[in-house]
């Protein structure tokens, strides 16, 4: 299975983009809000879901490890496949559908394409309290961050934004190399 991809992007468009990586042209769906984050760029890192049916391979890819987890959350609930899932967090990111399922606001899941009332409602019931905990646990080193470089004097939007940046570029950064990455960021 593909988990992470990272290379030359050869061809981008809205919900699509083909990466490069060790001379294989890799093509990758995408949520449509990941497009603009692209645009522009000569390379791509992704965290990548494989999803293999019997006649089918296809490689989703999402700019974060908590986008791709809460798509896999959404794979788990009865009736929504890949082309759902991925609509949801096009319209909605992980944070917006974490709020509407705790909130239980089936009117804002059913306004994206192809999920209606009733899929809207199934996905509050499977998902109530899962997508909150994915999203909280993903969550915690970027307040963390912005609430030290905001106690150090910087204003929160440019704390937001330089955290925000590291973050999509490297997901995985623990707090302390967040907070130095950061603050270099902030200097300059």
């Amino acid at each position: 299975m593909i988990g992470h991809l990272d290379g030359s992007i050869l061809e981008l468009q809205p919900g699509l983009v083909v990466v490069e990586a060790g001379g294989v042209g890799y093509e990758v769906h995408l949520p449509v809000s990941t497009h603009p984050l692209l645009v522009g760029r000569e390379r791509a890192a992704l965290f990548v879901h494989t999803h293999v049916r019997e006649d089918q391979l296809s490689l989703y890819g999402f700019t974060t490890r908590m986008e791709r987890d809460t798509f896999r959350l959404l794979l788990g609930v009865s009736g929504i496949g890949p082309r759902i899932a991925l609509a949801l967090l096009s319209g909605l990111t992980p944070d917006d559908l974490a709020a509407a399922v705790e909130s239980e606001q089936w009117r804002r899941l059913a306004a994206v394409p192809g999920i209606g009332k009733r899929t809207a409602e199934r996905l509050i019931v499977e998902l109530k309290g899962k997508v909150k905990a994915a999203v909280a646990a993903s969550a915690s080193s970027r307040q963390d961050a912005v609430s030290a470089l905001t106690n150090l004097g910087y204003p929160v939007r440019a704390a937001e934004e330089a955290v925000g940046d590291l973050l999509r570029s490297n997901p995985d950064l623990d707090l302390s190399e967040l907070l130095r990455r950061a603050l270099q960021a902030l200097v300059r």
